[in-house]
């Protein structure tokens, strides 16, 4: 109906992204690793989501997919790099479709977070919570890394993703580049915050062109590292114009490296604790440019009362 929700009338209005994605409500379910998203589960995935579609949630963001192999978060994890293995998502697809929802598909390349013999990171620097030591990229990789991105999001939409997110935080590839704890190159790729920054907007830029205007494109940016040496807050909001300008539809919200010693999703973590980043960053925005993008919060939003 076009009534207003009688309890909740913001989070069940709609919304129409830049792209022209409809989204029925507000919510979005933010990705989560099922163990699914491997080849071998896909039909439970797809039945997972389709739940979700039907019980009301507006974008679906699914657990992290990986553009090659390098970046595969285990041996054998979940991949689309190639036709098949997109064909394979149909299923997922037209399950959520089916039940009035929307979905996007999130390419994670975990850099120095993969348990693996071909992790790869800005810098070979070890994670403090992996056994492997990645290999550091030369700057021929990151340009192949670049259209594996926009590979995979074609790819993606081939297959009925209605967009991508793009996994920017957490201390994961794209997260690595942007921060001095892990990026030490002296290449156009590391450091200035222009370098470190490159990466990440080439990725959106290169995904853009790929799947076309018409394609929701999420990105999700640490606005909270938690680490020693992790993006200034500064850096995170001039990033938060630069990927708005280049036409990313919503910023999503990612909090906290894997390596970081608060807890972030824990029980114990009052509900909405991290609101206030997401509303640091976009107050930032609007005092600095007058302007800010669809920005999503994150992190213990697990009821209605909450989202409102």
């Amino acid at each position: 109906t076009n009534q207003p929700h009688a309890t909740y009338p913001r989070l069940f209005s709609p919304l129409t992204l830049p792209c022209g994605l409809e989204m029925r409500n507000r919510s979005l379910m933010g990705s989560m690793h099922t163990g699914l998203e491997e080849h071998r589960g896909l039909k439970e995935m797809a039945a997972f989501y389709a739940e979700r579609a039907k019980g009301g949630a507006g974008l679906i963001v699914t657990g992290g997919v990986a553009p090659n192999r390098e970046g595969w978060v285990l041996p054998l994890a979940g991949k689309m790099s190639t036709v098949a293995e997109a064909e394979e998502h149909k299923v997922v697809t037209s399950a959520v479709h089916e039940n009035g929802g929307k979905i996007a598909l999130q390419i994670l390349h975990a850099g120095r977070y993969a348990y693996h013999p071909f992790a790869v990171a800005p810098s070979k620097k070890k994670a403090p919570i992996n056994v492997v030591t990645p290999r550091a990229l030369s700057e021929s990789d990151v340009q192949r890394t670049i259209s594996d991105f926009a590979r995979t999001a074609e790819l993606a939409r081939s297959c009925g993703y209605d967009g991508v997110e793009i996994m920017g935080s957490e201390g994961y590839l794209i997260n690595e580049f942007l921060a001095e704890r892990t990026n030490q190159r002296r290449d156009a790729y590391g450091g200035s915050f222009e370098n470190r920054s490159r990466l990440a907007l080439d990725v959106v830029q290169a995904v853009r062109k790929a799947a076309g205007p018409d394609f929701a494109v999420v990105f999700r940016l640490s606005m909270l590292e938690l680490v020693e040496n992790g993006m200034a807050f500064d850096e995170v909001v001039s990033l938060a114009h630069l990927l708005d300008e280049s036409g990313v539809d919503i910023l999503n919200t990612g909090i906290g490296w894997h390596e970081a010693r608060v807890p972030t999703i824990a029980t114990c973590v009052p509900r909405g604790a991290f609101v206030f980043a997401t509303m640091n960053v976009r107050e930032a925005l609007l005092a600095k440019y007058g302007q800010a993008p669809l920005m999503c919060a994150t992190n213990r939003i697990n009821t209605a009362e909450t989202c409102e």
